[in-house]
């Protein structure tokens, strides 16, 4: 039921962060366990093969030697995994618990009904024409997401007191006259970070919102429905052609670029097929060239946590333009990948975590800028 990393030491096994793996799948199981052990810093402490099992083994565990990360599938015998969820974060209250779900509109629909139940976070498996878990992108989410969000639970006493910030971060002023378009960009752990960002809006802004959230097909719809339910505005997927009004957002559809182009009577909507960038589609940065393309430097952009870089060089467009980026915080990421690309670049006027960048945005719509 338990393992280790045979070369870590006892000190780097003490401080290593601790996994339970709850899958029907012994072959699973296995899979995720050598993925996780890849890195020195993760050790499965525990399997179980279904939701009752995880919690009768999450009760009889002390709490130092509780997983601080619990990975569970949703779809298993004697007790599922959204019935298991409220058990689990009742056993061990102070775990984060990602769910593995199917890349199916079912395993989509029952993800968004967990992240809603308390999941913080997701990995969709890979199917077997993508690989399956030999897929090495998928390999690096799942590592970068348990170690994220182990970090971000851990005590803050163990987080440095002051995380450095890059001399060029506030370089640029930041201020442009009032934006057409707000555009925001978010990959690993964007959910939940958009959830916040969009709770944080105490009115609808005063122009459309563009949202670009690397999800599979099928996942993006119910992601626009999970914020649609915060009620601090409407938000949907974007249709291919469709007039985009203010104080509405617009999610791009899993698959497809969403670009915004000028049409007589304002900005519209348009879905692209075209080949990913950055290894995805949707990409952040097509909808920013597109942006830049139709209102020059009147939009004002953020991005939110994210493995990679995507999103740079349309930041690095929209600056050369007289646009506002705003980037999340290193603190309150969790993986600061994409927003510190655009820190790191001298590209954002401020490194703010998600509520504060809500409240930016929308100072951004009124005179004298963000």
């Amino acid at each position: 039921m338990s393992g280790a990393l045979a070369a870590a030491s006892p000190a780097a096994q003490a401080d290593a962060i601790r996994v339970m793996l709850c899958d029907d799948s012994a072959v699973a199981r296995g899979a995720l366990a050598r993925l996780l052990a890849r890195d020195g810093g993760i050790r499965v402490v525990a399997q179980a093969a279904d939701g009752q099992q995880a919690v009768s083994a999450l009760s009889a565990m002390l709490a130092p030697e509780r997983p601080e990360v619990v990975l569970l599938d949703l779809e298993m015998p004697v007790m599922d995994g959204l019935t298991a969820l409220p058990l689990i974060l009742r056993a061990a209250p102070g775990s984060a618990v990602i769910v593995a779900s199917a890349l199916s509109q079912r395993g989509a629909a029952a993800t968004m009904a967990a992240l809603r139940a308390g999941a913080v976070d997701y990995v969709p498996k890979p199917s077997a024409a993508q690989g399956g878990m030999a897929d090495p992108r998928f390999g690096e989410e799942l590592r970068a997401k348990v170690t994220g969000w182990a970090r971000m639970r851990r005590k803050p006493a163990a987080r440095p007191a002051a995380l450095p910030r890059p001399a060029m971060v506030a370089a640029r002023p930041g201020r442009i006259a009032a934006p057409r378009a707000i555009a925001i960009g978010s990959s690993t752990g964007g959910p939940q970070a958009l959830a916040v960002l969009v709770a944080a809006l105490t009115r609808p802004p005063p122009v459309p919102v563009l949202v670009v959230q690397h999800m599979p097909a099928g996942f993006t719809a119910l992601l626009a429905d999970h914020l649609n339910r915060l009620g601090r505005l409407p938000c949907a997927e974007a249709k291919d052609n469709e007039e985009l009004r203010p104080g509405r957002l617009y999610l791009a559809p899993g698959d497809r670029h969403l670009l915004v182009r000028e049409s007589a009577t304002g900005l519209v909507a348009q879905l692209s097929a075209g080949p990913p960038e950055n290894y995805c589609r949707p990409a952040v940065d097509p909808l920013l060239r597109s942006l830049v393309a139709a209102c020059g430097g009147r939009v004002a952009v953020a991005i939110l946590t994210g493995m990679g870089q995507d999103g740079l060089e349309g930041c690095r467009a929209l600056a050369r333009a007289g646009g506002a980026v705003l980037a999340q915080d290193e603190a309150s990421s969790v993986v600061w990948g994409m927003p510190g690309a655009v820190a790191r670049a001298g590209l954002a006027s401020a490194l703010v975590p998600p509520d504060e960048i809500a409240a930016r945005l929308l100072a951004a719509c009124t005179p004298g800028g963000v």
